[in-house]
């Protein structure tokens, strides 16, 4: 029997919009998400690095997967961000995710105290062993300063519950061979979104996007299209975005994109710390890429 898949398109690593006083905006997430469903989005990534999840208390990360997956109502799936370089509380915390009604989780690899490609597979089987939903792993070595070898995501997609990964390495040779190594089974999604359309090339089944918060039409139409036979339209439309992508990873994500859902009209202006605002040039720059774009 083959393994599930989470979702095939695009899914938005969603920002959380934040009141004046840094507690979290749930009714604006909720218009954030409703508006991402309207846009074709995919799935719901929900406490990712782009969601800030690092400056949130366990009652917030919980709450907000809680909330997205009420938003959600079924319509598209919700992925919970539950990963730790503490394989004691991943586990407590992937288990409060399911309990809050996720759908699958993606777990990114330990950070800081880093670890040995058997400390990586140690980790993630036990978090996968501990819970009932599908894993996504999450490789982004430029973050965390661990790079997951493709033979060690080819031993963990030998555990039932370990369906996909989350590559935002930019090492073509590695996510061709872990293509090779896992086969048509096991799902890679694209981390980076100036390489959607490369990694679909060997195989990828999408992309998880933080270009998806400010153009969700687009980059599910990018994917979707490749899928679908029609390589020439998602060329031009990873063409087409590749200038705004640049500008939205110009400073430490989230806080362009964030600036540019703040220019959409979206109540995303707030940041927490150690994150500040965008500086102006950021924001004349996204500006005037959203322009041409016709986003704004």
């Amino acid at each position: 029997m083959g393994k599930e898949l989470v979702f095939e398109g695009s899914g938005v690593a969603l920002v959380t919009p934040f009141n004046d006083d840094l507690s979290i905006n749930f009714e604006e997430l909720g218009r954030i998400i409703e508006d991402q469903i309207k846009n074709s989005t995919d799935a719901l990534i929900i406490c990712g690095t782009t969601g800030e999840a690092s400056t949130m208390t366990d009652e917030e990360h919980i709450e907000c997967i809680r909330y997205a997956v009420k938003s959600a109502n079924g319509r598209v799936p919700v992925i919970a961000g539950s990963g730790s370089n503490d394989t004691d509380y991943a586990i407590w915390l992937s288990q409060e995710a399911e309990k809050a009604g996720a759908d699958a989780l993606l777990l990114v690899t330990p950070y800081y105290n880093k670890c040995t490609q058997k400390g990586l597979i140690a980790h993630f089987t036990a978090i996968a062993d501990s819970v009932n939903i599908p894993v996504i792993l999450y490789h982004i070595p430029g973050r965390t300063g661990v790079t997951m070898k493709p033979e060690t995501i080819y031993e963990l997609s030998k555990h039932p519950r370990i369906v996909g990964v989350k590559d935002a390495s930019a090492d073509f040779s590695s996510i061709a061979k872990t293509a090779s190594l896992c086969g048509e089974d096991f799902a890679i999604y694209s981390g980076n979104d100036d390489q959607i359309l490369p990694i679909l090339s060997l195989g990828g089944k999408g992309v998880i996007s933080v270009l998806s918060n400010v153009a969700p039409q687009d980059t599910h139409n990018m994917v979707r299209a490749y899928l679908d036979g029609d390589t020439k339209t998602s060329k031009e439309l990873q063409l087409k975005y590749l200038s705004l992508i640049d500008a939205l990873f110009c400073e430490v994500n989230p806080i362009p994109a964030k600036s540019a859902m703040t220019l959409l009209g979206y109540k995303c202006k707030t940041l927490r710390l150690p994150l500040t605002e965008a500086e102006e040039s950021t924001k004349v720059r996204l500006a005037d890429e959203m322009k041409q774009l016709g986003l704004l």
